[in-house]
């Protein structure tokens, strides 16, 4: 019987989100740069930057990332939202010229998944962002695996200090494989088991049968 008192839930995908997953919630929290398009009446009390009532048109301030996409839309303009410097052009060429020497747990720590985020909302930049998502995830995934796989019991945390999250939860599981197999090489393993992608594409494969 499995005592663990809690089963990590896996972030969202790409745009998607899962609200009980501990990743997620905390990047909704990720605050964006964002200029109020409208009058915001008797709630000055939110910007410790003035002494108004309101919350006047065209007024700077940071909204986490759930606040400003409830307030987004794209017919009726309520507040416009700025890219993070991180994913704006200047950034872009640093990460095309060579991702591997960014630390982007310095830049995020959740580089991804707000750059997935960013995609909701309507910028002409949008092409460009998810294309250096892509190309940096690329780039950096051979050297993080190639980083997992050789350090048998070493202290790992300078391998992981700049990764951002989802590369820190690939870094893991190909730890957790290296371990598994040198267990099984040094006989401390019964037998080899399936992976769990292995074990879901068959599940899909017996309900495509059956339907």
């Amino acid at each position: 019987m499995d005592s663990q008192s809690y089963l990590p839930v896996p972030p969202g995908v790409g745009m998607e989100e899962n609200f009980l997953s501990l990743d997620d919630i905390l990047l909704s929290h990720e605050r964006l740069p964002s200029r109020t398009e409208c009058l915001f009446p008797r709630l000055g009390y939110l910007e410790k930057s003035t002494d108004s009532q309101d919350i006047q048109e065209g007024t700077k301030m940071e909204l986490p990332l759930w606040l400003a996409k409830g307030l987004y839309e794209r017919k009726r303009r309520v507040v416009s939202i700025e890219l993070p410097k991180v994913y704006r052009e200047g950034w872009r060429t640093v990460f095309n010229a060579d991702p591997t020497v960014v630390d982007l747990h310095k830049m995020g720590p959740y580089y991804y998944g707000l750059g997935s985020q960013m995609l909701h909302f309507d910028s002409p930049e949008n092409p460009e962002i998810a294309q250096a998502l892509l190309q940096t995830f690329i780039g950096r995934f051979r050297r993080t695996m190639d980083s997992s796989q050789n350090a048998y019991n070493e202290d790992t945390s300078a391998l992981v200090d700049r990764l951002d999250s989802l590369e820190r939860e690939l870094f893991k599981l190909g730890q957790r494989g290296l371990n598994s197999f040198q267990g099984w090489e040094k006989g401390k393993a019964s037998h080899l088991t399936a992976s769990a992608l292995v074990l879901n594409y068959r599940k899909r494969k017996m309900t495509d049968l059956q339907a």
